[in-house]
C-alpha cells in the first residue's frame, strides 16, 4: 500500500532538508536521497560567497524547533552568513540530527523517476500507483518505491550558455569557461594581469566584478570587461539603498560605483554569438558584427536552468517558457517582471498532474532568475502538511518576503516605470546567496 511507503526528498539542500523536518514533525516517514558526500554539497562550491539576506530568512522553522531541542546555537538574525556558514552553522547539525540522518542516502544520484509498471501512456490506477526511483548509490543501480516525491535537486549543475540563443556550443568549451562565481581572493594567480569577461548581468555577476574590481586594485594591469544583452546598464543594479535587504542593495550599489569610475569595460546590447579560442586566448563575437579579442579568462554568470532528464516518465506541468508550473509563470516571468511579483504560493501552485510528485525550492522556478531561500520553506511547509492530510494547513500563508525597494516592469529604455514589489533573487544552488 501507498501509506507504508516514504516520501522521498531529492536533495540534501536548504529546502530539502526543510521538507524532511516537516516531514518528521507530522510522523511521516521519508528518505532523503542526496548526490553528493554531505548536506548542502553544492553550497559549499560557492561557499566564500556572502548571502545578502541574514539569518532570519535562511533557517525553516520546522527545522529550528528540532535544532532548539539540542545544544545548537542559532546564529544571530541579522547577521549575514557565507555560503559555507550555512552549511556549517545550519545544515551539518540538522541532518546530524538522528530524526535526519538515519535517512538520508549520500552519493545517491537519480537516473529516472517513473510510476511502478506504468509508464508515462497508461492512466488507469495511476493515482494509486508508487513512484519507483532509479538511483545510483555508490556506483550501483537500486530501484527505491515512494508514495510521494519532493525534487529540491535546484539547478546548480545545469548552467545557462553565455550564448545568447540558450545552446552550449560544444562541452570542450564548456570546460575551458568558469560557470560559477570563482574564489577570487584564492585563485589570483588565475585571474591577475589577465583580460577577463564576465557574461550575465544577475546578482552573481554583480559579485565577480566586484572581486574582480579589488584584484585590479593590487594588480592594475588586470582587465575587466562585462558584456550584458542589456541596453541600460542600471538595471542590473537593483533597488540600491530602496532594498529591505541592505547587503542586496549594497552590492548593486558597489558595482554601480566601479563601473561609473572606469574600473570594468562595459559592452551593454551585446548578444554573445560566438565564442573562438585562438593562440591561447578567446575572441568574443556578438550577433551584430562586434569582436573583442585577447579575452584570458571567461566567467559565466548568465543563471541556470532545471533538469528534466530524469523526469521524463512523469507527466508534468511545466511551462513552455519559464518551466514553472504554469500557475507560477506569469508571476515570475522576466519578460514581465524583472524583480518577480510573487505572491506566497504552496502546494496546490506547485501541484504536478501525477498526484505526489512536487518541484520545490529553485528547481520550481525554472528559468526564472528571482528566488528567495524563505519561498522554498514555504513551499514545503505547504506540501508537507496536504501529504499529511492536514488540508487546512496547507492552504494557510505563512511568508513574509523583503522588498527589493524599486523594480523596473516592462522598462522603456528612455523612461523606466518604477514600482515597489516583494521580490525574491537569483540563487546559488538553491538560495538567496548574492548572485
Amino acid at each position: 500500500m501507498l501509506s507504508n511507503l516514504p516520501t522521498v526528498i531529492v536533495g540534501a539542500g536548504p529546502v530539502g532538508l526543510a521538507a524532511a523536518a516537516h516531514l518528521n514533525g507530522y510522523n511521516q516517514s521519508f528518505l532523503v536521497l542526496e548526490k553528493g558526500t554531505k548536506a548542502g554539497s553544492n553550497i559549499l562550491e560557492w561557499g566564500h560567497v556572502q548571502l545578502f539576506s541574514p539569518w532570519e530568512f535562511n533557517i525553516d522553522q520546522a527545522a529550528k524547533k528540532l535544532l532548539k531541542e539540542t545544544q545548537w546555537e542559532e546564529p544571530a538574525a541579522d547577521k549575514l552568513p557565507t555560503g559555507k556558514e550555512l552549511v556549517n552553522e545550519y545544515l551539518k547539525p540538522l541532518s546530524n540530527l538522528p530524526q535526519i540522518k538515519d535517512n538520508i542516502i549520500y552519493n545517491a544520484e537519480i537516473i529516472d523517476i517513473t510510476k511502478k509498471n506504468i509508464d508515462k501512456m497508461k492512466s488507469d490506477a495511476r493515482d494509486q500507483t508508487p513512484f519507483v526511483l532509479y538511483v545510483k548509490v555508490n556506483g550501483a543501480i537500486e530501484k527505491l518505491e515512494a508514495k510521494a516525491v519532493i525534487d529540491a535537486s535546484g539547478t546548480w549543475n545545469n548552467p545557462n550558455p553565455p550564448f545568447a540563443d540558450g545552446i552550449w556550443r560544444s562541452e570542450g568549451l564548456q570546460k575551458n569557461l568558469y560557470t560559477h562565481i570563482p574564489d577570487i581572493a584564492t585563485e589570483t594567480e588565475t585571474f591577475k594581469d589577465k583580460h577577463v569577461a564576465v557574461i550575465g548581468s544577475g546578482h552573481s555577476a554583480l559579485n565577480t566584478l566586484i572581486n574582480l574590481s579589488e584584484l585590479k586594485a593590487k594588480f592594475p594591469n588586470t582587465r575587466i570587461s562585462w558584456f550584458v544583452r542589456k541596453q541600460q546598464i542600471k538595471e542590473a543594479f537593483g533597488g540600491e539603498e530602496n532594498d529591505e535587504l541592505a547587503a542586496r542593495g549594497e552590492l548593486g550599489s558597489k558595482a554601480h560605483e566601479i563601473i561609473d569610475n572606469g574600473k570594468v569595460n562595459v559592452h551593454s546590447s551585446f548578444y554573445v554569438e560566438d565564442i573562438a579560442e585562438q593562440n591561447g586566448s578567446f575572441i568574443i563575437h556578438s550577433s551584430d558584427g562586434v569582436s573583442i579579442s585577447n579575452v584570458d579568462e571567461i566567467i559565466v554568470n548568465t543563471g541556470s536552468r532545471p533538469n528534466f532528464t530524469f523526469l521524463k516518465e512523469l507527466r508534468l506541468d511545466v511551462d513552455p517558457i519559464v518551466e514553472s508550473t504554469t500557475e507560477l509563470a506569469p508571476l515570475i516571468d522576466p519578460n514581465l517582471h524583472s524583480c518577480g511579483t510573487v505572491r506566497p504560493h504552496g502546494e496546490k501552485e506547485l501541484r504536478q498532474p501525477d498526484t505526489g510528485f512536487y518541484m520545490t525550492g529553485l528547481k520550481s522556478y525554472g528559468r526564472a532568475p528571482t528566488f528567495l531561500m524563505v519561498t522554498g520553506y514555504e513551499q514545503v511547509r505547504s506540501i508537507v502538511a496536504y501529504l499529511s492530510g492536514d488540508i487546512e494547513e496547507a492552504t494557510k500563508v505563512k511568508l513574509r518576503l523583503p522588498e527589493t525597494g524599486v523594480c523596473q516592469v516592462n522598462p522603456n529604455p528612455n523612461q523606466l516605470q518604477i514600482i515597489g514589489v516583494s521580490s525574491g533573487e537569483s540563487g546559488c544552488g538553491g538560495s538567496n546567496c548574492g548572485c
